[in-house]
């Protein structure tokens, strides 16, 4: 019961923004809305979420990992049920930043549950595989149910449709999870001040990425935006470290599983926002193939993606939690080093490096996870959630953001038209190589970090704040 509604509120994290692109050309007619405000119909939601992770994963150590998942799977289903009245874009982008909010409360704590809900390393493995195989499998179909769905229905019914999911999780967390003790909570007082800047330096760093996109990097409104957020990360810092409760506790962050586990994250997800956003307009638009084949070319990534889960466990139980995180997080870099270098010789290097990238984020998106946990304090499981879920929100941003940057840099004209010259077309290989090396280079040396970090975890060492515990991997 309790593994089927942290399933269900991982689906929702994954599915939503899947489903919901699928209809942003019918919501553009039908709400009259620009293009900027289409974007802000998932960037609203991809912002909020990220910028309030951290605030809420510390708030539901503090109060109750369990409340505070419950109170966001209600304001989901409210938000969701607000959508039957949209009338005007604006409207939907309010709703979406309070589905924002919503996942901000809930997706950390599905984490932190699911490993709280078992002692021993090999069974939280398994949990969290199997909440993340439910997740990816809505993000793997949601583009394609979305368009049946189109065919015979209304667009608000793709958000419709997280009524009955939260209604779903919110029976399976209910039943099947029993409120913390207080024992387990944090009682700290709340760092108020760093949870502010903490918030407004992780939103501006999200919302840099898209301007660097939308206004190119000649503008001085994304440098701007970037600027803010080197200072607030600045002055989050100096907080920290001076706070006598703070909100990030740095040397709580330094143990090597967290460290190690971030940089890992952090490498993965730089590579594979890189990656995506690179394949997608190289099948569309330099090869010119059609948005269906073009996802019928996506498929190895796909299938990797939900069937991999599978493989998880025994790979684990046969290399170590410690050393599945870096050789994962490797094989995305590797991935990616195989498309900036040979994806110019045809599509079975794009689909080796797709397999690739999925492979190693199967694997590194639960094993570096569940490091991160192993590394904290009981009290502090959801917000160490929540830091994994934004170090990769973040480099995600960070790697649309230099793949955007270079190829407004390098490529003359519009990028959108139907047929390139020959010069586009070697501007665009050449960023793709440009682009795809540096993303590799950085993503390699948090790897090369991240390896180092792990190099000094003491066998049977304990994490903070509680006694050692053998693992059976």
């Amino acid at each position: 019961m309790a593994l089927a509604g942290l399933s269900a509120v991982f689906l929702f994290e994954m599915l939503d923004n899947s489903i919901l692109n699928v209809a942003l050309p019918t919501i553009g007619r039908e709400l009259h809305a620009s293009t900027t405000a289409l974007q802000w119909v998932t960037g609203a939601y991809a912002v909020v979420f990220g910028g309030l992770m951290l605030a809420f994963g510390a708030m539901a150590d503090r109060f109750g990992r369990r409340r505070i998942m419950l109170i966001g799977l209600v304001l989901l289903g409210v938000a969701s049920l607000a959508t039957a009245f949209v009338a005007t874009a604006e409207q939907l982008i309010a709703v979406r930043a309070a589905m924002g909010v919503a996942a901000a409360m809930t997706t950390p704590g599905s984490m932190a549950l699911a490993f709280r809900l078992f002692d021993e390393d090999g069974l939280r493995v398994r949990a969290t595989t199997l909440i993340s195989t439910v997740g990816l499998v809505g993000l793997a179909i949601g583009p394609t149910v979305g368009g049946f769905v189109l065919a015979i229905a209304p667009w608000q019914v793709l958000l419709l449709v997280n009524v009955p999911i939260a209604m779903f999780a919110i029976i399976g967390v209910r039943l099947g999870i029993a409120a913390e003790a207080a024992a387990d909570l944090h009682r700290d007082p709340a760092d108020i001040a760093g949870a502010v800047l903490g918030t407004a330096t992780i939103v501006s760093a999200l919302v840099a990425p898209t301007l660097f996109v939308n206004e190119g990097a000649g503008s001085w409104v994304p440098w701007a935006a970037t600027a803010a957020a080197a200072v607030g990360a600045l002055l989050f810092f100096l907080r920290e470290r001076s706070a006598r409760h703070p909100l990030l506790d740095l040397e709580l962050v330094a143990h090597p599983l967290v460290s190690s586990g971030l940089a890992f994250k952090a490498a993965a997800g730089l590579a594979t926002a890189g990656l995506g956003y690179m394949v997608t307009l190289q099948l569309q638009l330099d090869w010119g193939w059609t948005p269906a084949l073009a996802a019928i070319g996506m498929l190895p990534q796909v299938v990797v993606l939900v069937a991999g889960g599978a493989f998880i466990n025994p790979f684990v139980r046969r290399v170590g939690l410690e050393r599945a995180a870096w050789l994962s997080a490797a094989a995305v870099v590797f991935g990616l080093a195989v498309y900036a270098l040979l994806s110019g010789f045809g599509y079975v290097w794009v689909a080796i490096a797709l397999v690739l990238v999925a492979a190693g984020m199967r694997v590194v998106g639960v094993v570096a996870g569940v490091n991160v946990l192993r590394g904290l304090p009981k009290n502090r499981s959801t917000f160490g959630a929540a830091l994994t879920d934004t170090a990769t929100e973040i480099t995600s941003g960070a790697g649309i953001a230099v793949t955007g940057t270079i190829l407004a840099a390098l490529f003359t004209g519009d990028i959108a038209t139907s047929s390139w010259s020959a010069q586009q077309t070697a501007e665009f290989r050449e960023t793709v190589t440009i682009a795809g090396l540096t993303l590799t280079v950085v993503a390699a040396a948090l790897v090369g970090w991240g390896i180092v970090r792990t190099g000094r975890v003491a066998p049977g060492q304990a994490p903070a704040g509680r006694p050692a515990q053998r693992s059976r991997s």
